[in-house]
């Protein structure tokens, strides 16, 4: 297949800056970058994107794939071609799968599954536990994303809730550990309260009520608190509240903080004005909360105390989330309209497109010393995504790429459109069509 391609007439997000240009890849790698580019060869593919936007590739730092144990949900084939054709180009996994990557050989696993299936780069997070510090020890920092801790509940024993052991783990590592921040006693006292109230039909309303702004601020601060103490690098995911936003700086750039904080985009576009029409399809921990916490978190991120965009991608059947509050599970599918939907807040005036690039693709570089990507520069892998921002179309179920074959953005029409993607100097998803293109490779670090 040919590997040398030429994009001309791109409109090129870069840094803070749009530069119209051409892009040459060769093979896996940016050759160059020009005002005008000419063809030199005939093995060359031309591509005149007529002024679309041209971004690096989105760096996901959250994403639930699934794989192994719950492929019933998705596997990282299914979910890395939706990610493609959302833009994504790399991800960074979770470790709550079954068996959970808890261990070196498990975690390794989970590389040979990506290396033979994943259509964008893929690297893993390992997860901590009460008692597999031996384990965390073992991580080699320069092949392997980062640490991740549930403070509040998860999936079998992954509820890291021995505060020693936390300090512990604070104390022991380098690697980034990020932390999903919510206040276990707390939630169980709400969920108990409105359980012996209406049993297991508790409205969906309820949740962030449940899962409350005072249950993520208790874990947050605490979280940071241990932080300052150990001089541990912590990353919050998923921020909710306008609340925790406080706890965060902008006083020093990205490269040197020592604690940084990430939103989703479900974060940035619902609010619990939503559950009465999307109930358990908005579902997430933690919750979806008010539009002012909404408003907020806007702010935060555009005043750089959050410094990345992510999607927290967690896919469930829709048997499995069509169940009473009790028994349907927290998360959604978003990795294929993420980069859609932060372009219609782009279009609402909420945000240029160079912080989108900013936040999606190259903070989470800068946050994880990822190795030559999330740029657009010569001698970087070429990861480049090809945008139209005019170009409509509306979310059904013909064009929805999930193994789960739902999504809240369900109905939904966005302006833009994503185009071309390019994984390692590859196309591997044009224009609603997925090419059979495996380009993926695990991602490396600057450590």
């Amino acid at each position: 297949m040919n590997r040398n391609t030429l994009i001309k007439n791109a409109r090129i997000v870069n840094e803070g800056k749009i530069v119209e240009g051409d892009i040459l890849i060769e093979n896996n790698i940016i050759k160059e970058i020009d005002i005008s580019i000419s063809v030199k060869s005939a093995d060359i593919t031309v591509i005149d994107v007529e002024g679309n936007y041209v971004f690096p590739g989105m760096i996901d730092d959250q994403v639930h794939f699934r794989e192994p144990g719950l492929t019933h949900k998705a596997t990282i084939e299914t979910e890395s071609r939706a990610a493609v054709a959302g833009g994504i180009t790399s991800f960074i996994e979770m470790p709550n799968t079954n068996p959970q990557t808890t261990t070196v050989e498990k975690l390794e696993e989970k590389f040979d599954i990506a290396a033979n299936s994943s259509y964008a780069n893929y690297s893993f997070m390992f997860g901590g536990t009460n008692d597999n510090l031996d384990e965390i020890l073992k991580v080699n920092p320069k092949t392997v994303a980062g640490l991740k801790l549930f403070l509040g509940s998860s999936t079998g024993n992954m509820l890291v809730d021995d505060p020693s052991v936390i300090e512990k783990i604070f104390s022991s590592t380098d690697m980034v550990i990020s932390v999903h921040c919510e206040d276990e006693a707390t939630i169980q006292k709400n969920l108990a309260k409105y359980k012996a109230e209406y049993g297991d039909d508790i409205p969906m309303e309820l949740h962030p009520i449940i899962r409350s702004e005072e249950a993520c601020y208790i874990s947050s601060s605490k979280a940071i608190e241990l932080a300052k103490k150990t001089g541990a690098r912590l990353h919050v995911f998923h921020l909710s509240t306008g609340k925790e936003t406080s706890l965060f700086s902008n006083k020093v750039p990205l490269k040197d903080k020592k604690i940084t904080a990430e939103v989703c985009v479900h974060h940035l576009w619902f609010s619990d004005e939503d559950y009465a029409k999307k109930g358990s399809h908005i579902k997430w921990n933690p919750a979806v909360k008010t539009a002012k916490d909404r408003d907020q978190l806007w702010k935060a991120l555009l005043d750089d105390r959050i410094d990345v965009i992510a999607t927290d991608h967690a896919p469930h059947t829709l048997e499995e989330k069509n169940n009473l509050y009790t028994k349907a599970p927290s998360g959604g599918p978003l990795v294929q309209h993420a980069l859609v939907a932060l372009m219609e807040a782009h279009h609402q005036g909420k945000i240029s497109v160079e912080k989108i690039v900013e936040k999606t693709c190259h903070n989470p570089a800068i946050l994880f010393n990822v190795e030559k990507r999330g740029y657009i520069k010569e001698g970087y892998f070429a990861d480049l995504v090809i945008i139209d921002p005019q170009s409509p179309w509306t979310v059904n179920k013909s064009n929805i790429l999930y193994k789960c074959a739902w999504t809240p953005f369900e109905g939904n029409t966005f302006k833009s459109r994503i185009t071309h993607t390019f994984v390692n100097g590859q196309l591997v998803y044009n224009n609603f069509k997925i090419l059979n293109v495996k380009a993926g490779e695990r991602l490396t670090f600057n450590r």
